[in-house]
């Protein structure tokens, strides 16, 4: 597995291919306090993600139920 597999289909909504620049930034010059200062911080995003992600499940869920599943 390479850093491509780590970014492809994701990008931030305005466009940008955040996670294509956070995969491809070069880690060497970064003591164990700072990678685990970025592993901490990726943690808390991966953490609101999945919040969001559920939040909006649950909603299209409650919608679902009110209007009924319009899938074809």
């Amino acid at each position: 597995m390479d850093e491509d597999d780590f970014t492809t289909g994701f990008t931030a909504a305005k466009g940008d291919d955040v996670l294509a620049q956070l995969a491809k930034t070069d880690l060497d010059p970064l003591s164990i306090d700072e990678l685990n200062e970025r592993v901490a911080a990726l943690k808390v995003e991966i953490t609101r993600c999945e919040v969001h992600r559920d939040k909006a499940s649950s909603h299209r869920l409650a919608a679902e139920a009110l209007f009924g599943n319009k899938k074809s």
